[in-house]
């Protein structure tokens, strides 16, 4: 769903400020692990990966309080990594903690104990994983079905979004962690993973797999929704005016049972105008740690 955002303590309209504690909060919003990924070789693979990837994105995984909150795994989980600043109310004791068995989130494994742990890098060490990522056994499948259903009593996951949930954890590699600590957090991206959304999601309605379809165009609205955020600034009124169009588009094609082809490509002819206008706004943007602070009222 799109989100306009709500003003949070700090005067910021990010949702990711709600749950950051952070000595430089301004740092922390623009800038966050890279992704640590070895993709498959094999391309039925690495589209199921690409499904995981931008399923672990989107809050309606989730469902229930996490989704209403708009938490997605990513949220714990930034890049596949860990979010060593996340405190969310509730869950958390320091920052980088969460109870996963909070009933403020599950009704199935809440046990009235408040007890956070520290949240785990998915491309850390793999002799500290819980679960074994052996791609033979349904161990990883199972561990984050219960995940979805059960910690965060979320929907029933389409079974292609959970291999594909799998197949991207288990892409997620400690010797594909090259590189500096942190990467800049930018508009191009992000647009790119809308793109990506609902071409699989186009190919998803081609296989008829509906469910799956409209858990990634979900995903791609909620992207549009974490954009807009960003461009909640003096003279970005244009700018959203461009982001609201683009949901509604999506919408068109989220709600029918099957989607017609011709609502693609309105997508498509549509997409790359308000693509260049949206990077061309970016410097003026909610993307910029400069912008940020300023907001902050810091120098």
């Amino acid at each position: 769903m799109f989100l306009c955002g709500a003003s949070t303590p700090t005067e910021l309209p990010l949702r990711d400020a709600r749950w950051l504690l952070s000595a430089d909060l301004a740092a922390d919003l623009t800038h966050e692990p890279p992704e640590c990924r070895s993709p498959s070789h094999d391309a039925a693979l690495r589209r199921s990966e690409e499904i995981g990837r931008i399923a672990f994105r989107a809050p309606l995984l989730l469902g229930g309080q996490a989704a209403r909150a708009g938490l997605s795994c990513a949220a714990c989980h930034r890049n596949g990594r860990t979010n060593t600043h996340f405190h969310f109310p509730g869950l958390s004791a320091d920052a980088g903690t969460a109870d996963v068995t909070a009933s403020l989130m599950s009704s199935h494994r809440g046990d009235g104990i408040f007890n956070p742990k520290a949240i785990p890098d998915l491309a850390g060490d793999p002799a500290k994983f819980k679960v074994s990522r052996d791609g033979s056994k349904d161990d990883l499948k199972k561990f984050i079905h219960g995940l979805v259903t059960q910690e965060f009593d979320g929907p029933e996951p389409p079974p292609t979004v959970l291999d594909g949930l799998a197949g991207y954890v288990r892409s997620l590699s400690k010797s594909a962690c090259i590189g500096p600590a942190t990467t800049a957090i930018r508009l191009r991206p992000m647009l790119e993973d809308v793109e990506e959304a609902v071409r699989l999601a186009e190919q998803s309605y081609a296989d008829h797999d509906q469910a799956t379809a409209r858990l990634l165009i979900g995903a791609a609205r909620s992207m549009l929704g974490t954009i807009d955020e960003r461009f909640q600034v003096d003279g970005g009124q244009s700018v959203r005016i461009v982001l609201r169009e683009a949901d509604m588009d999506l919408k068109a094609i989220e709600l029918p049972d099957t989607a017609p082809a011709a609502s693609f490509d309105n997508w498509r002819s549509r997409w790359p105008e308000r693509e260049q206008r949206l990077l061309a706004a970016e410097p003026r943007s909610l993307f910029s740690e400069r912008m940020i602070r300023r907001k902050l009222g810091e120098r």
